[in-house]
């Protein structure tokens, strides 16, 4: 059962909406600690492969986020991408599951993108690291799903006509069917929450591109002017041991 949970509403300047933001996770010390000690997703523990949350490859959100998703794999150099051969043998890396949603391609239990340990770019997604060697930001590269993580955004239009944007983090259940088979999922672990900086400023630059860079100074300065002490802490959820 989850916790009690706080919320902040900031009234949009610029249209009819409302953003709704889970300042218990914002203001928490949840950090990526993706090639940091990150043990995967899976039942095993697997902190090596540095597969991270990658192991069912990314969904591809609507068109738009395959015009770019697409575009950026075009823009990419052989070398840069570790399985590149191996999206030519099997006709892209992208492909329609038997659900009829488009996704990365998975291989060696890791999505097609996803550059591993050795690799000379070393371990880690090759659209971000591409996107990072360009100097041009990962939300013009990477799949919508995969750089908000663990964040999402939810739009709810009430009978009025106005709308509820939520802001919150992620949860097992986002991720569909699957989420829920998920031996670990880094917001329900305490073992992420080492970060030298709440949620609302090391995740800044994805919480301006959700909202809007007016919205996202508002929650900062509303943010700014209380102790992160004061906010209820993220809730920990550890999953029951199995035999």
């Amino acid at each position: 059962m989850e916790r009690p949970r706080e919320w902040l509403a900031v009234p949009d300047p610029e249209e009819e909406r409302t953003w709704l933001f889970d300042v218990s996770f914002l203001t928490s010390p949840w950090t990526c600690i993706y090639g940091s000690g990150c043990p995967g997703v899976e039942d095993e523990p697997d902190v090596e492969g540095m597969i991270g949350c990658c192991s069912h490859g990314a969904y591809i959100d609507g068109e738009d986020d395959e015009r770019l998703v697409r575009a950026a794999i075009d823009a990419m150099e052989p070398d840069e991408w570790q399985f590149h051969a191996e999206a030519e043998r099997l006709g892209g890396p992208l492909y329609v599951d038997d659900d009829g949603d488009l996704r990365t391609r998975v291989v060696d239990g890791g999505c097609i993108m996803l550059n591993r340990p050795g690799h000379p770019s070393g371990g880690g997604c090759s659209l971000h690291q591409a996107a990072g060697r360009r100097g041009e930001s990962i939300h013009e590269w990477k799949p919508g799903v995969c750089w908000q993580a663990p964040l999402r955004r939810e739009d709810l239009v009430d009978t009025a006509g106005h709308v509820w944007s939520t802001i919150r983090e992620r949860k097992r259940r986002d991720w569909g069917e699957g989420g829920l088979d998920f031996g670990r999922w880094c917001v329900e672990d305490d073992g992420a929450c080492v970060g030298d900086r709440p949620v609302y400023l090391s995740c800044g630059e994805d919480i301006e591109e959700l909202t809007s860079p007016e919205v996202y100074a508002e929650l900062c300065k509303l943010l700014g002017e209380r102790s992160s002490t004061s906010w209820l802490p993220i809730p920990v959820r550890r999953r029951a041991a199995t035999t």
